[in-house]
């Protein structure tokens, strides 16, 4: 795991490509590689590269980058773990080429040489790469099929800059950070930047599953390499359930395995349910020392506190176990980390104590950490996605009821939805109601109603050419045309694709390097997500019972109590954070703004009601929250947040 960046000017406009400018860039991004730097200028002078290295594979100088093919024809710099480089490798040798180290690294040389720019096809693991061919005159990047590694790109000015965060391309002379209006009108209905916008104008995340190529002139080419969609085997019957939760057995196992390869420690985060427990059960098994894991809970925050459960499991499997407990003071003493490392906002609170438990781990010498992200959205794991499908038949249900009277009814509803405190403003029975889109992913702050009250509309040009949801319904389309067809496919197909890779995957990237620590998600092995997304949804919920396949897939594996108890998310998932002395320093933000994004007597009733009577704005107040100090931070250049 590292992190690089570099430049490639196509018209040979803007600064010279120098040694001090390639450090400055790659010193923004020092806590992604503490052991080592590299730089790398090409011989045309059009093309430079700098790196930062946290040693995971082959820890000696033969790992260095940037690092090039022995005839200096092929350069590259690479962020990631190829989990099937030594087997590639045996094939890449047998065809010639002669290896200097043991390092993933030079396999993707070899390995693009060899097979040429969809060499990626062969890879498996986590990644973000950039490869300059000196022949072709040609830049090329990277990034992984399911997001895992974020990269990100700009044209600016006749040079193409890119890198794995975007302070780093900051740090180039002209760079000015300005915001995006469509990515901020997009954000504030997923709480996140949907690929490929960020919050920065004119700068752009890389699709997962996409590689970009840019020609000597600077033309672009954008090419989709791979999807989750289309990978069914005809000779496997998805609906035997006996053969289905074997499979899935073998194919966790396997990924568990893969990712366990390292030449420095490595843990598990444990909270005691059952996708970090499965990584703990495998990993156990297939260790010959006893597995290292790290769990986190909230002061005063019982309900939310996993630590009996996670207990459970570390003497079931005699763990190594470390604990941290994180207050008020564990969030507000780290807004100017956590804003600084995100790079743009990601509206999702549980970074803070994602934060502390990355900290502890790395403070307990481990370097990298197993995580369980994505089995929720591959196997169904939410509540919400059962309600989802049941507003989805509503919804198809209504269209022949008259708009008039389907919006009295819910007119006549809204004192109920209230009183209960259900987030009505936002509540997908509106929608439904109102005949608008039920479902629109699993963390919505905004819908277009309430968000085109929110926002300023005169800072908006061309508002009416926005829409947030077309970019679910392209996909939900695209997913039916592939004959992915019902509802909970294309919910996930969709989540996969949007809330997993750029919010939930991007903040996991972003903290843990933060400290120094590697991540790896063993759930979103691409062979596991090709066959999950061919489970039938049947199998996914059955009996009302959320990922139920692979529930049945661990009977045995894990104690029933684990497997049964009730889902709580990590560290409450946010919803217990929006605490009194959170609330205060939000609000005093959000009352003073130093931009005109916002409609003020808005967000001040928006606040006054929340204040009043708690109805559950969490995702509405930490998207504003998180907006307002990314603001001040990146744009005003205001350090001082309190």
């Amino acid at each position: 795991m590292c992190g690089f960046a570099g430049i490639f000017r196509y018209n040979r406009q803007g600064p010279e490509i120098t040694d001090d400018l390639l450090t400055a860039m790659g010193t923004a991004i020092t806590h992604r590689g503490p052991d080592d730097d590299g730089l790398y200028r090409s011989d045309c002078g059009r093309v430079g590269f700098t790196f930062r290295r946290l040693s995971i594979i082959d820890l000696s100088s033969a790992g260095h980058q940037p690092m090039s093919t022995p005839d200096g024809s092929v350069w590259l710099v690479f962020n990631g773990e190829i989990y099937n480089h030594a087997t590639l490798r045996k094939e890449l040798e047998s065809a010639g080429y002669r290896y200097r180290s043991r390092t993933d690294t030079e396999t993707i040389l070899y390995a693009y040489q060899h097979w040429g720019e969809r060499f990626v096809d062969r890879l498996e693991g986590m990644f973000a790469i950039a490869i300059w061919d000196t022949r072709a005159q040609r830049l090329l990047l990277y990034r992984d099929r399911v997001g895992i590694k974020p990269l990100y790109y700009a044209d600016h000015h006749g040079s193409i800059l890119f890198g794995s965060e975007v302070k780093a391309m900051l740090a180039w002379p002209g760079m000015r950070p300005e915001v995006s209006r469509e990515a901020l009108y997009h954000y504030f209905t997923y709480i996140h930047t949907p690929a490929p916008w960020t919050m920065y104008e004119g700068i752009y995340k890389l699709r997962a599953g996409h590689y970009l190529a840019v020609e000597a002139n600077g033309d672009l080419r954008l090419e989709r390499y791979w999807d989750p969609l289309g990978h069914r085997e005809e000779d496997f019957d998805y609906h035997d359930e006996e053969a289905v939760t074997a499979r899935i057995r073998d194919l966790f196992r396997s990924a568990v395995e893969k990712r366990m390869m390292s030449d420095v420690p490595f843990g598990v985060f444990l909270s005691g349910g059952i996708d970090s427990s499965a990584n703990v059960a495998f990993m156990s098994e297939l260790m010959d020392r006893p597995v290292d894991t790290f769990t986190v809970a909230i002061r005063g925050q019982e309900d939310t506190n996993e630590f009996q459960w996670a207990r459970r499991i570390a003497e079931r499997y005699h763990t190594n176990h470390h604990e941290v407990v994180i207050d008020d003071s564990g969030f507000l003493d780290l807004l100017p980390a956590i804003v600084h490392h995100q790079d743009e906002p990601l509206a999702d609170p549980v970074c803070f104590p994602l934060y502390h438990v990355s900290k502890l781990a790395r403070d307990n010498g481990t370097i990298v950490i197993q995580v369980g992200e994505g089995s929720d959205e591959q196997f169904a794991g939410y509540e919400s996605y059962q309600r989802a499908q049941r507003m989805l038949r509503l919804g198809r249900a209504m269209l022949p009821v008259p708009s008039l009277l389907s919006r009295t009814a819910y007119a006549a509803m809204t004192p109920l939805l209230k009183m209960k405190k259900v987030d009505y403003r936002q509540n997908i029975i509106r929608n439904v109601m109102e005949k608008q889109p039920a479902f629109w992913g699993n963390a919505i702050g905004f819908y277009e109603k309430e968000k085109r009250k929110a926002l300023n509309l005169e800072m908006f040009d061309g508002l009416d050419l926005y829409s947030s949801f077309e970019l679910a319904d392209e996909q939900f389309q695209r997913a039916a045309r592939q004959g992915y067809g019902d509802d909970l496919q294309r919910i996930v197909y969709w989540e996969i694709k949007n809330r997993l890779a750029e919010l939930l995957l991007m903040r996991v990237d972003k903290i843990t390097m933060a400290v120094s620590l590697e991540a790896r998600v063993p759930f979103l092995d691409h062979k596991m997500v090709e066959f999950s997304m061919n489970i039938p949804s049947a199998l996914k919920l059955k009996n009302g019972v959320p990922k139920y396949i692979l529930k049945q897939a661990l009977r045995g594996i894990l104690p029933d109590e684990i497997i049964d108890r009730k889902k709580i998310g990590f560290a409450g998932s946010g919803k217990n954070m929006l605490t009194p002395e959170i609330f205060r320093h939000a609000r005093g933000l959000l009352l003073s703004p130093r931009h005109n994004y916002y409609d003020p007597s808005y967000i001040r009733t928006l606040l006054d009601e929340y204040e009043r009577t708690r109805i559950n704005y969490t995702p509405q107040l930490w998207a504003l929250y998180n907006f307002e100090i990314w603001h001040r931070w990146w744009i005003e250049g205001d350090r001082n947040l309190f």
